[in-house]
């Protein structure tokens, strides 16, 4: 290429990307601090005078509809009276704001030291604190603090 057209070239990219909008043009280390999609891990305090905590991993998903995600969450259940219950389930997220409600359906029973034991779908009403963190509370058959961390992206 001759040296005339590269600074030609490179204005003309210039003009390109500066025609573009911000959201367009942020580098892959810029995180949007409202972005909620992908995986989470999560944890309770713990609940039934402090026989039990629940853990898990949860999955948010694109939706068609503004504000709408779709996820799937394993919930593992431990309590000192009853063993542990793992629970997969699917549910849907509903934002409005810096809030976010999720509600649960039972799926899959994969693990139970109890099987009369009747197990209610885990919801969550939890608030945006940063891209990396949400909290709230687990509303359930109890009702707990609950804590929500972005799932490690792992070494590529």
């Amino acid at each position: 290429m001759s040296n005339y057209l590269r600074p030609v070239l490179g204005l003309m990219m210039l003009a390109l990307v500066a025609g573009l909008p911000a959201s367009a043009v942020k580098g892959k280390g810029d995180k949007d601090k409202s972005d909620v999609l992908g995986s989470w891990s999560f944890q309770t305090k713990p609940y039934r005078e402090g026989q039990c905590v629940m853990t898990g991993t949860m999955n948010l998903s694109p939706h068609p509809d503004e504000g709408l995600y779709t996820c799937e969450l394993t919930a593992v259940e431990m309590c000192s009276m009853w063993g542990r219950s793992v629970v997969r389930q699917s549910c849907e997220a509903r934002r409005f704001g810096d809030q976010v409600s999720i509600r649960s359906t039972i799926e899959e029973m994969l693990e139970t030291k109890m099987p009369e034991m009747y197990y209610v779908p885990d919801n969550f009403t939890l608030t945006i604190q940063s891209h990396e963190r949400m909290f709230g509370a687990l509303v359930s058959a109890v009702t707990a603090p609950v804590e929500f961390r972005r799932a490690n992206d792992g070494i590529s």
